[in-house]
């Protein structure tokens, strides 16, 4: 059972071939020989599990089947869950106790999922290495000197080596989308509002963070999605997404920009490994076209900065000032730095996100679909914040993020797709993106995508 697929073990629960509380004990003894070295999963187990498969065992006897029933799900440990130690990776939460669920627990539960456990991430999800004071350092679990990436790497981890078939992570940059291209799984980011998240704690992205499914399989990926998505009215800001129809993906306009039309290195294996998935893609019929979306001058990520950390700094900057010993370094550089933007940067870089969603939307006029590879490199040594070196080029310690950050800033919809291996066998991840409200027609091309590239494998 601990290969199965999250709606496959579903499937076999509904019918009675499973019991819960049989596929949750599996799991946890996953957890109890692989974890102790990857430390991907984080604190004490939820202490309601006994209650929850006895709920759950009673709903399936009365004939309901519920689309997760019994499906063991990981969550980040910055997002609530009731009675459950929640740190954000962070010593000033490190005894605090959620008094509630997060609206997408609390709709992960009335689907059957099991809270298995905390997902390691690095400090208030603000660093692209997955490693705090709380809890230390998540590995990759291919090789465990290498780091999945952040933030949600101890999500990413627990999906790719089999301690729960699902994760729900969280995205305001590419949090749940690098970390799995690293290690070869499949993470999906959401419009922004098409999961409501009016409850847990304030963040740093605001208008920008989603929660967000982290999976084996796009289509396990699309199920999480389907059963926490829908306006909530207690979040002003949360959306019902358009119920039109979807078209195949040889019936999209799909566009093709190796480096998303920005001036930055890629790895020549990533490089390599996109080329060939493209040409799979094109010969399973897929109409794509070569486009990069024209940005704006001045666009990057330095220029949308000053947001992350004006928000930290809104929000930590007293209890730094009080006791900087108690962050995490490059956590503590950016509140410093957040400190000392004026209301005119922060107006600036807000302009700067502006115009970058204007763009893309231009662009989704003409597109359906826009492809990019995910990151511009594999996943590299966990001693450090980012690679050195891409393609040949010495890179500032965020250099792997380059293709993500846009996408929240637009609030767009986007999966990363595991699309072959680069250099050493590591992972390399393609991702898809589509206008905001697309969510379902990205996720049904996604399938297809994801199968083609499985056909070529085969």
């Amino acid at each position: 059972m601990l290969e199965l697929d999250a709606s496959q073990i579903a499937a076999r629960i509904g019918r009675g071939e499973f019991d819960p509380g049989e596929v949750l004990a599996a799991f946890q003894q996953r957890i109890a020989e692989r974890n102790p070295v990857l430390n991907a999963v984080v604190g004490e187990p939820p202490a309601g599990l006994n209650a929850d498969v006895a709920a759950l065992r009673q709903r399936i006897a009365r004939g309901e089947r519920p689309p997760l029933a019994g499906v063991p799900v990981v969550v980040k440990d910055v997002i609530w869950v009731r009675d459950q130690r929640v740190t954000q990776g962070s010593l000033l939460f490190q005894d605090f106790i959620a008094a509630q669920d997060a609206v997408a627990v609390e709709r992960l539960r009335r689907a059957g999922a099991l809270v298995i456990g905390m997902g390691n991430s690095s400090e208030f999800a603000c660093k692209g290495l997955t490693t705090n004071k709380v809890y230390g350092l998540t590995r990759h679990p291919m090789d465990l000197s290498l780091t999945p990436g952040g933030s949600s790497g101890g999500c990413a981890v627990a999906v790719a080596a089999g301690l729960a078939p699902l994760a729900l992570g969280t995205d305001g940059g590419g949090s749940s989308r690098r970390p799995p291209a690293h290690v070869g799984v499949v993470g999906f980011k959401p419009s922004f509002g098409a999961i409501p998240d009016p409850i847990g704690f304030a963040h740093a992205f605001i208008g920008l963070q989603t929660v967000a499914p982290i999976a084996r399989t796009v289509r396990d990926a699309a199920l999480m999605f389907e059963a926490m998505a829908g306006a909530d009215a207690r979040d002003p800001q949360s959306i019902d997404l358009p119920g039109r129809p979807l078209r195949g993906a040889c019936e999209l306009r799909i566009a093709f920009s190796p480096r998303f039309g920005l001036e930055v290195p890629v790895d020549a294996d990533v490089e390599a490994c996109m080329a060939r998935a493209i040409e799979t893609l094109q010969g399973a019929g897929m109409k794509i076209l070569r486009d990069d979306p024209v940005w704006p001058a001045g666009a990057d990520e330095n220029a949308l900065m000053p947001l992350q950390h004006v928000g930290l700094a809104h929000l930590f900057g007293d209890a730094w000032k009080r006791d900087p010993s108690r962050f995490d370094a490059d956590v503590a550089r950016q509140i410093e730095r957040g400190l000392q933007w004026s209301g005119a940067d922060v107006a600036r870089a807000r302009e700067a996100g502006l115009q970058i969603a204007l763009t893309l939307g231009e662009f989704f006029t003409r597109h359906d679909l826009l492809i990019c590879p995910t990151t511009p490199c594999v996943a590299w040594p966990g001693d450090r914040l980012g690679p050195d070196r891409i393609g040949g080029v010495a890179v500032e310690p965020r250099g792997h993020a380059v293709f993500t950050p846009f996408v929240n800033h637009a609030m767009a919809a986007a999966i990363s797709i595991p699309c072959g291996r680069g250099r050493d066998g590591l992972p390399v991840g393609m991702q898809v993106i589509a206008a905001r409200g697309n969510d379902r027609q990205l996720l049904e091309a996604a399938k297809a995508i994801e199968a083609a590239l499985a056909n070529r494998e085969n």
